[in-house]
């Protein structure tokens, strides 16, 4: 009894020492200046949740695509407001979905859309803005398989790509060293605009790439000597080298801003790569996409027997499933059991 005393006692001298009132809990003392302004405090709890999930997308390229996504499932139903999504049933999904089927899109297109809408409808169900998630029970397209559905350039081709900018211009030589940095590094095109000079490092003597992936994700990748030629070339020649802060990529010229010190756009290496795709005569050029240029280097070094897993590290893959998926080496006559089976 008297341990239970002296327990209770210590335990109320605690609670009235440590624990805060109430008025200290409601009237914190501010260690620094307010940020907001009651009336804006007050206006950001009045938010609608459809904002809310919009704002709370980190990627951009990500955002973009959703922000299409909705439109294009707002549209088809009719919708002019974001709060007519509550009166969405699953037969207004299903029949986007069919729409989007007659459209000839894509399975992977129409996996995204439905996944765009699905997370919507998850985060205002989470909410309690809608009571289930309409899209719950609509199939989505079937993945067919591992095979890559981004083809990869013969090695013809690639070499015809790689020839194609005039390198006695400063566009041409800066748009080789980019080809280069695609192809030899399988880098994504908006990795390749968010390179910056001092991304070139020296790593126990040999030079590497410092890339920021997915997720703002670091992986370092060493430096095919063709391309270190390219890019000390084009650095030499545009005279930015020693701006070890800015864009190691950037436009020749800007006829709207006329500034040229910032970094390429992913829109200009798409461009770059349709551009001399085409001069280059590579089939169906027109609708090449950078992608395109990350699956060749990676089915090229698997199929000159690159270790898969050292592939995964080089593609910034968090999952070496998806590296599998430009892992063709299974496709080739060569190796085929047939070959193997004998009848003696």
């Amino acid at each position: 009894m008297l341990s239970f005393v002296i327990l209770f006692v210590i335990m109320f001298f605690i609670m009235n020492k440590r624990t805060p009132t109430m008025n200290q809990l409601t009237t914190p003392k501010p260690t620094v200046p307010a940020a907001l302004t009651p009336e804006a405090f007050y206006a950001l709890r009045d938010v609608p949740p459809e904002a809310e999930w919009f704002a709370n997308i980190d990627n951009p390229n990500t955002r973009r695509a959703y922000r299409h996504d909705i439109r294009d499932f707002m549209a088809f139903n009719g919708l002019t407001g974001t709060a007519q999504l509550r009166e969405v049933n699953r037969i207004h999904v299903i029949a986007w979905r069919t729409h989007l089927v007659e459209r000839s899109l894509s399975d992977a297109t129409i996996r995204r859309k439905l996944s765009a809408v699905s997370s919507l409808y998850a985060f205002l169900a989470e909410n309690n803005s809608v009571l289930i998630s309409p899209v719950d029970g609509v199939k989505r397209p079937k993945v067919d398989s591992l095979e890559g559905k981004t083809p990869a350039l013969a090695d013809r081709e690639a070499r015809d790509l790689l020839a194609a900018p005039d390198q006695t211009t400063l566009k041409g030589k800066r748009d080789y060293a980019i080809l280069s940095v695609m192809l030899y590094h399988a880098l994504r095109r908006d990795e390749v605009c968010k390179l910056r000079v001092k991304d070139l490092q020296d790593r126990r003597g040999v030079k590497h790439l410092l890339v920021q992936g997915k997720g703002n994700k670091l992986r370092y990748i060493p430096i095919h000597p063709d391309t270190m030629e390219a890019i000390h070339d084009y650095l030499n020649l545009v005279g930015h080298g020693d701006d070890r802060e800015g864009a190691l990529f950037r436009p020749t010229r800007n006829n709207r801003t006329g500034h040229i010190d910032k970094a390429l756009s992913t829109d200009a290496i798409w461009r770059i790569v349709r551009e001399y795709a085409m001069k280059a005569g590579i089939p169906l050029s027109d609708r090449l996409a950078p992608h395109a240029l990350r699956a060749t280097a990676a089915t090229n070094a698997l199929e000159n027997e690159a270790d898969i897993a050292k592939v995964q590290q080089f593609l910034g893959h968090a999952n070496i499933s998806t590296t599998r998926i430009y892992d063709r080496r299974d496709m080739r006559p060569a190796d085929s059991p047939v070959w193997r089976i004998k009848y003696l």
